[in-house]
């Protein structure tokens, strides 16, 4: 109905200017993030110093690149370990929840669900902080009882795993869940009466079905993981992922390597969701 509704010229003209200044305002930022990446200067700045690779290429300081700098590489290694062990638990995780809260009813089942959706409305610096005052007093109490020592309960990368899934979990489970209830099961029934078992019906049938929303699901677990900065501050050990380390490097100074890394960011992230919308695609 809308669009037949009739509207003058300056209507018109008004609303192209302002979807236009609206694109213009989100993309601005990241255009100049990425022209800056390429800037023959030691600050991220005008005037504009000429065109180079070193931030990328570099090998010789002050202009050392990215590809040359271990500390930065080390961080992305620890960016992608992290992302790829919250991604797999997160699709597993909610590859059940979406299995649970569609296929069966059982009491307290509004309940447990609100209790999931929970983590999405707590802040994250929030939740950062309580994992790590319930896991820091859990390793004293065995520490103190016990004399054992949990490592995976002080700040370190499994404690940034268990944090960040814990709300990445939710998102998989709501984007699993959204293509399980479109799922026609009477395939199911016509799997299990050519003699194919629950479990062979699922996983030959339903799993097959769900494949574009588990990858999907994946993929934006992987960024969200990737990009997290409040809960893996407060979880972090000596082992920073790359978030934290570019704001460590952001403490002393920004320099236009921070330029170059986002950069690269910015086209990983692309060829993330392009892969993502491929499959939703084909399925």
């Amino acid at each position: 109905m809308i669009p037949s509704i009739p509207k003058s010229r300056f209507l018109t003209i008004s609303y192209g200017a302002y979807v236009t200044l609206f694109f213009v305002f989100l993309a601005l930022p990241l255009v100049v993030v990425a022209a800056f990446a390429f800037n023959d200067s030691q600050f991220p700045s005008l005037p504009w110093e000429g065109f180079t690779w070193n931030w990328f290429f570099g090998s010789e300081r002050p202009m050392i690149g990215v590809f040359h700098e271990r500390s930065i590489l080390r961080a992305i290694g620890t960016s992608v370990f992290v992302a790829l062990g919250v991604s797999v638990l997160s699709v597993a995780v909610g590859l059940s929840n979406a299995f649970l809260f569609n296929r069966y009813k059982f009491r307290g089942q509004g309940v447990l669900y609100v209790l999931m959706l929970l983590p999405l409305v707590i802040p994250g610096i929030v939740l950062g902080i309580s994992i790590l005052v319930a896991s820091s007093r859990v390793a004293n109490g065995l520490w103190d009882g016990f004399r054992w020592d949990l490592e995976a309960l002080r700040p370190g990368l499994t404690l940034v795993i268990l944090g960040q899934f814990s709300f990445i979990t939710t998102i998989s489970t709501l984007v699993i869940g959204a293509r399980l209830q479109k799922f026609d099961r009477t395939l199911e029934e016509a799997a299990l009466n050519l003699g194919a078992s629950k479990m062979a019906a699922i996983a030959t049938v339903t799993l097959p079905y769900l494949a574009p929303a588990m990858i999907g699901a994946f993929v934006v677990a992987f960024l969200m993981s990737f990009e997290n900065f409040n809960t893996t501050l407060m979880l972090v050990g000596s082992d920073a992922p790359l978030t934290i380390a570019m704001f460590d490097r952001l403490k002393e100074g920004s320099t236009p390597l921070l330029n170059a890394v986002s950069l690269l960011l910015m086209l990983g992230s692309s060829c993330l969701a392009l892969m993502m919308i491929f499959f939703q695609k084909r399925g």
